[in-house]
């Protein structure tokens, strides 16, 4: 299954219009209602896991050349930052994710994703950002694609549970992961204005 690039600009064009619809409905009543919002930062970090699935393509290939299936196991470990108002409203999250894969195949294959993106208060959250990794070549052993996710993070007494799925795409091909894990804030938290 391949998935082009005109697909991916397609979905992100999707998500943004349908996130910026209630934007063109509000007035400029509504956005002096919210003129020194007391926002609230937070620091969350827990391990990460699970499956990642290489699509066939130069990547793929490669995998198979060293005996490695193209299902791959992912553990990791997520440092999250998260600005929000305190009185409710979507969180901008910036979040960094050191993962191992390959754990099952005798190897280790590491990779780092930058993912910036939104979290609505219901859960829901959406990002993208850079990923590095390993290519396992002597000629070119760092490889990065973009990486697009989604998920719902669920709550429980202050224990963040994410669920997400995200799609890794590069000239050598495409990865889709599903991972999971949990998040704890840190203590230190920090209110200001806007």
């Amino acid at each position: 299954m391949f998935i082009s690039k005109a697909t991916i600009i397609t979905m992100i064009a999707g998500i943004i219009l349908v996130c910026q619809a209630p934007c063109f409905c509000q007035t400029e009543e509504a956005y002096d209602e919210y003129a020194g919002e007391e926002m609230e930062s937070n620091r969350l970090s827990g391990p990460r896991m699970g499956i990642t699935y290489v699509l066939p393509g130069k990547m793929q290939d490669r995998l198979e050349e060293n005996k490695i299936d193209p299902v791959i196991s992912q553990f990791g470990w997520h440092f999250e930052w998260i600005v929000a108002p305190r009185t409710g409203g979507p969180g901008f999250v910036i979040q960094a994710i050191p993962f191992i894969g390959g754990v099952e195949y005798g190897t280790i294959i590491p990779s780092t994703s930058l993912v910036m993106g939104i979290r609505m208060p219901i859960g829901m959250e959406f990002g993208m950002g850079p990923q590095v990794y390993y290519t396992g070549d002597r000629k070119d052993p760092v490889g990065t694609s973009l990486l697009i996710g989604v998920g719902q993070s669920l709550n429980f007494r202050g224990v963040n549970i994410p669920l997400n799925v995200g799609i890794c795409t590069n000239d050598e091909g495409q990865r889709v992961s599903f991972v999971f894990g949990y998040a704890i804030k840190n203590k230190k938290n920090r209110s200001f204005h806007y």
